[in-house]
């Protein structure tokens, strides 16, 4: 990494660049697009090869999750963007008249990017093809916990991409620290919410805007009464959502099960079952698995599945290859709700199940905890359905289903209170990283005397009728028909 001063000449070059306008012409964005879209399809094996090194991830799953959503997210802003760049009529009132008004998305200018390593490519693409239909400068530091997706980016970007606008740059603590102390026109961050808080409090010092993508416990509500014909398509996703997805290692895994007490047994060997048949008789030898990313992490979820109660409640899995960073895809039942296991996020293939007497109870558990990012609820019940979206609050609700509103470009993702500030994808990633200016225009024809002291009640009254949009009540004071306003009359 460069020195203080080095960082600071390249950044100001940087800003350089995007002051003289290139970044803003449609022209350039679209190149930029391109390019990147020309990146997964030409580097589509060194990338898979990349996070099979960072994560073991199959191919298949590296496509599901990350390079497929890429080359979508890239189609659709090459479709849409004109018209996202577009400006928009505002509708003026009366008292405007002969005025025009429109709404100009305009970049914000130099942003930060800093992304994690679950999901090191998506994470740190996805972004950024916001930032660039947007028409910003941009730099973005990938995790370096994922070195073998950070150094492809960091090798291929300037291949690509314009890199008068746009850098990838290493490095650790140290280099997030140096870039933290910055002058940015905007924070975007992926993580965990520890992280989240210092970058927070560092954009304070040049009032930064952020927008923080974090995480929490991610709860899935299961009615028992509502899956009696689904129980294999329910159990399909829920393990998809848990162990299918980078090892549970995602913001939107599920955290913890949320189901009836009369139902656990039940549910739990239709889970064994099932983990069975997704992942074989040795999950260990299955391709279809993610490894821990790192040791530290691996040591994290060893230290949970430590604790002598939490170890007690375990109803399958459990092994464990610290050599191999493997950790089999483990439920528990009924762990202590005190335990750091129900306490901290997991961000692993640990599946713990809570009963509760009755399913209703779900609502007032997850109330009693940090708003997560994402709630999940398997139910057909529409009563229950309408309370969980009506009396929670979470960045979103999915019935049925898990994780598949991160490939939804219509939605936008993103969490609230500890699992995040603001949102993106789609056409939100371009609102993200626009400022939507407000323009105005005014004749120089006429005006309405009314506006202008010295004041009287008929200008209180014509003021009124034109706020109101009250067009008739206008032509009456002025015809001198119309001489009061309730509890009003300054003559």
């Amino acid at each position: 990494m460069e020195t203080i001063s080095d960082l600071e000449k390249q950044l100001g070059g940087m800003r350089e660049f995007y002051l003289k306008g290139k970044t803003k012409e449609a022209s350039w964005r679209i190149a930029q697009l391109k390019g990147l879209r020309n990146f997964l399809r030409e580097k589509e094996e060194d990338i898979f090869e990349a996070l099979k090194k960072d994560l073991r991830k199959h191919p298949v799953e590296a496509y599901r999750d990350e390079l497929g959503i890429l080359i979508k997210s890239l189609n659709l802003a090459l479709n849409d963007l004109k018209k996202w760049m577009s400006s928009k009529t505002a509708k003026l009132p009366i008292i405007a008249l002969l005025s025009s008004a429109e709404i100009i998305p305009e970049p914000l200018g130099l942003v930060l990017i800093i992304s994690s390593w679950n999901f090191p490519l998506g994470l740190s693409l996805d972004p950024l093809i916001g930032a660039i239909a947007a028409g910003n400068a941009v730099v973005l530091k990938p995790s370096e916990l994922a070195p073998a997706c950070a150094a492809l980016l960091a090798a291929n970007i300037p291949n690509y991409l314009d890199s008068k606008a746009v850098k990838v740059i290493q490095g650790g603590p140290a280099v997030g620290e140096q870039l933290l102390q910055q002058k940015w026109d905007k924070i975007f961050f992926t993580g965990s919410t520890r992280v989240g808080r210092i970058i927070m409090l560092a954009a304070t010092k040049h009032l930064t805007p952020v927008t923080l993508e974090l995480g929490g416990k991610c709860p899935l509500v299961l009615d028992s009464l509502s899956w009696s014909l689904d129980k294999e398509v329910a159990v399909n996703r829920i393990l998809f959502a848990k162990f299918g997805c980078c090892a549970g290692q995602a913001c939107i895994a599920i955290d913890y099960l949320l189901a009836e007490k009369q139902f656990s047994s039940t549910l739990v060997n239709l889970l064994k079952a099932m983990v069975k048949k997704m992942f074989g008789e040795n999950p260990k030898e299955s391709c279809s698995i993610s490894r821990i990313v790192n040791k530290d992490n691996f040591l994290r979820l060893k230290k949970l599945l430590d604790d002598p109660l939490v170890k007690a409640s375990i109803v399958h899995g459990g092994q464990m290859d610290e050599d191999n960073l493997f950790i089999e895809p483990t439920i528990l039942l009924d762990p202590p709700l005190e335990s750091e296991l129900m306490t901290e996020e997991i961000f692993g293939p640990l599946l713990p199940i809570i009963t509760l007497e009755k399913i209703e109870d779900s609502i007032d558990f997850i109330n009693s905890r940090p708003k997560p990012l994402a709630l999940y609820a398997f139910t057909k019940n529409k009563t229950l359905q309408r309370r969980m979206i009506t009396e929670t609050s979470s960045g979103s609700v999915i019935f049925n289903d898990a994780i598949i509103q991160f490939a939804v470009d219509t939605l936008p993702f993103g969490g609230i209170g500890e699992s995040g500030i603001g949102k993106y994808h789609g056409k939100f990633s371009f609102d993200t990283f626009s400022h939507y200016k407000s323009v105005a225009r005014r004749s120089f024809l006429t005006d309405f005397w009314f506006r202008f002291p010295p004041w009287n009640n008929s200008k209180l009254l014509l003021l009124d009728s034109a706020y109101n949009y009250d067009y008739f009540g206008v032509v009456l004071v002025i015809l001198g028909l119309k001489r009061s306003r309730k509890g009003f009359n300054i003559n």
